[in-house]
């Protein structure tokens, strides 16, 4: 694997030759705008969409900040082009899509965890989105491992809380095993990591059908995400996302091979658990109770082999994060009351900062001094009138590494 550059030690006037051009989520471009993309060295394809235009603002009405979510390719140095979104400052936090999935498929519930004071990176796996399959070991999940690694280093993300849904929880599990002092803390999400995933892969080697029924399940479960009787606007808006994937998937369903392969050969996940509790990596382990697909048993071996915190989501299939874009953010904000307050400021401390750091310092100290993904995340927008927000949709119980429990929702 070519060697990467490494971006704590590049110059703000080194030519940004890691950068493709943007692609695009607005259309209309300023001079200004143009102005600025040029002296990045990107397309000038403008600013991202930051929200529906209003009238002129009316003097009562309160500023709500608007994030914005902005989507890249990024090269590396052996040419293999990356899809990445950036949104938001404050601790980053690194997401990793599902099977099939991208990482622009969860805009909603990125936009909610900026306002909790994260910059949120989400990583397009290899063959997947805007991110090239791998040319060598696309049958080896090892390699898309190291390929995220890799990205990291390449943006700059020296510490990060890792976040995976489903493929991508068990990417972010290797990752943090492999690196934990990399780990602020890991979120896993649907994961396919645990004793009962472990055995379900070991069987599947043998009777391949029961792969194929997870296949079934996984489909049937995507079908369903898009929720047009119980909430038809979400379900527009989550289809604006969800079409251009699936036609992506259609025109080169080739690209799925490799991932696909590779689960199916993945090394056992309970040694990765056993490494994070080990070196004390904070875990949350959030998973639906009725998905199908990857069994609740998972999460409840990955809590325990991991001594992490278990959230059960009630009701919640495989994809239930992308149904509801407010119930993880809420889960977040509420565990943000508990352990994970305790870990965020230890994560401070240890670099040694207040809890009430400004953003600056906090990307100072967890991103590289000249990080590639400062650069790419667009400023935050704002706007007149009331921040509307829904309820979650799910309810919830949380289970400690001791057994205590709470419900919330």
């Amino acid at each position: 694997m070519a060697e990467t550059r490494d971006e704590d030690e590049a110059s703000d006037t080194e030519p940004h030759r890691s950068l493709a051009p943007v692609i695009p989520l607005a259309v209309a471009t300023t001079a200004a705008g143009a102005e600025a993309t040029a002296a990045r060295g990107t397309a000038p394809f403008g600013d991202p969409i930051v929200g529906p235009a209003r009238g002129a603002p009316d003097a009562d009405e309160p500023l709500v900040v608007v994030p914005r979510l902005a989507r890249h390719e990024i090269v590396l140095d052996d040419a293999h082009r990356v899809g990445v979104a950036v949104c938001g400052r404050g601790l980053p936090v690194v997401l990793v899509h599902g099977f099939t999935a991208e990482g622009i498929l969860y805009a909603q519930t990125l936009s909610r965890l900026v306002r909790m004071g994260f910059k949120v990176i989400a990583v397009d796996v290899a063959g997947h989105g805007g991110t090239q399959g791998l040319p060598t070991d696309g049958a080896n999940l090892d390699a898309y491992v190291d390929l995220l690694a890799r990205v990291l280093d390449e943006l700059g993300v020296r510490r990060a809380v890792f976040a995976g849904h489903s493929m991508g929880g068990r990417l972010v599990t290797q990752l943090a095993a492999d690196h934990p002092e990399r780990a602020i803390a890991v979120v896993l999400i649907d994961a396919t990591v645990g004793d009962a995933w472990d055995r379900l892969i070991a069987v599947s080697r043998f009777a391949p059908p029961v792969l194929i029924a997870v296949g079934v399940l996984l489909a049937v479960d995507t079908l369903s995400t898009l929720p047009w009787l119980s909430n038809p606007r979400q379900a527009a808006k989550l289809g604006r996302l969800v079409v251009p994937t699936l036609v992506g998937h259609a025109l080169k369903p080739w690209r799925l091979l490799g991932p696909t392969i590779s689960l199916v050969r993945s090394r056992r996940s309970g040694p990765m658990l056993e490494v994070l509790a080990d070196e004390r990596v904070p875990v949350v382990v959030i998973h639906g109770d009725r998905d199908l697909a990857v069994p609740y048993r998972t999460a409840v071996d990955a809590a325990r082999q991991a001594n992490g915190t278990l959230v059960t989501i009630r009701g919640g299939t495989h994809s239930w994060v992308l149904k509801d874009p407010e119930t993880l953010p809420a889960i977040i904000a509420e565990l943000l009351d508990g352990p994970l307050a305790r870990v965020r400021a230890a994560a401070l401390g240890a670099a040694g900062l207040s809890p009430g750091a400004s953003f600056d310092a906090i990307e100072d100290a967890f991103l590289g001094p000249h990080a590639w993904v400062r650069r790419l995340t667009p400023p935050t927008g704002l706007r007149t009138g009331p921040e509307h927000h829904r309820r979650a949709r799910y309810q919830w119980r949380v289970d400690g590494p001791a057994g205590t429990a709470q419900t919330a929702g």
